[in-house]
């Protein structure tokens, strides 16, 4: 038994076990009630005691349902089915390290009781998933938000993984970084590297040792092609893969019917479709590097027309591709 503690705190106690051990499918009479605070407070209380207390609780505005079965409470911030898809909203992100998300999956059921709690004993089971090793995340994201918060450029350490799976220093950057982008489940940073002068996108779950350094953020519409700012419609469906090399262009090529679902979910409701030779054609204006990765992907399916580069560096990835493994 912990020790005894004094009855006037029997009020939050009360609360606080509520809130723990109790919904709408499990109410606690006020004999459990009693049963909770003797054994993890120490405080002994009478079923009236208990009873008045509820009533304070109530009257105090806090949500708590009575009925014949027992008392409940019934102000949870988010409901079991929020709390799950936020958790699974977590297991699923790639960017955040394994240690991370048992961390946070935590905070998240400390939200619920101990029967939501239950629900999720299996959590841990992602020894398989593909995790990020790079604990910095979320120290990288907070000086992000500051550097641009405060106008300043950011320097880090960009790294590669190496044969041994591990990361490994590539290269040190400075840049001007402009936004945060959340794409393919890994984050990214939208920043202008003051060494190449142009746009880069790092994952940020491969940089270390970021810190703020006291030079002026190079203002993002100083930049061709972005006068007006950040476009971020036109960002999300002209970069398939994030590639900085070129400027999106209109990209032509013919297309199956079968897969006309996965290009709009690509490249958005902007896609121009057309009938040309008794054939599907698809219009889009996107990155061509990006691109010629993502017709790869469906290259049974596609026909390219143009531009003759995206056709030819096609053509040549798969004659390498065929040569090296034939």
């Amino acid at each position: 038994m912990p020790n005894f503690e004094p009855k006037k705190l029997a009020l939050l106690r009360i609360l606080s076990i509520l809130k723990s051990n109790s919904n709408y499918n499990h109410p606690l009479t006020h004999e459990q009630i009693i049963k909770y605070l003797n054994k993890d407070y120490g405080i002994i209380l009478e079923r009236k005691a208990v009873s008045h207390n509820i009533s304070l609780l109530k009257e105090a505005g806090i949500k708590i349902k009575s009925d014949k079965r027992g008392s409940y409470f019934d102000d949870q911030l988010l409901n079991d089915s929020e709390l799950h898809l936020i958790i699974d909203s977590i297991l699923a992100s790639t960017h955040i390290s394994q240690a991370q998300s048992k961390s946070l999956i935590n905070r998240v059921a400390s939200i619920s009781n101990k029967y939501f709690k239950k629900h999720i004993k299996n959590i841990y089971s992602l020894e398989h998933r593909n995790k990020t090793l790079n604990e910095q995340l979320f120290k990288n994201i907070e000086v992000i938000d500051e550097a641009i918060e405060k106008n300043k450029q950011i320097q880090y350490t960009y790294n590669k993984f190496a044969l041994d799976k591990k990361l490994h220093k590539s290269a040190v950057h400075k840049v001007s970084p402009y936004q945060l982008l959340l794409h393919n489940q890994k984050y990214y940073l939208m920043a202008r590297d003051e060494r190449w002068k142009n746009l880069a996108y790092h994952r940020v779950d491969k940089i270390t040792d970021m810190e703020i350094i006291n030079e002026p953020l190079v203002d993002i519409r100083t930049i061709p092609g972005y006068k007006n700012g950040i476009d971020y419609k036109e960002l999300a469906t002209q970069m398939p893969y994030f590639n900085s090399t070129f400027r999106p262009e209109i990209i032509e090529f013919y297309c199956d019917e079968s897969i006309v679902d996965q290009i709009v979910d690509w490249f958005g409701e902007d896609v121009c479709f057309s009938e040309e030779n008794n054939k599907i054609k698809a219009t889009i204006k996107s990155n061509p590097i990006s691109t010629t990765y993502w017709l790869l992907q469906y290259i049974q399916y596609v026909e390219v027309i143009g531009p003759k580069s995206i056709k030819n560096n096609i053509c040549k990835i798969l004659k390498d591709g065929y040569e090296r493994n034939k």
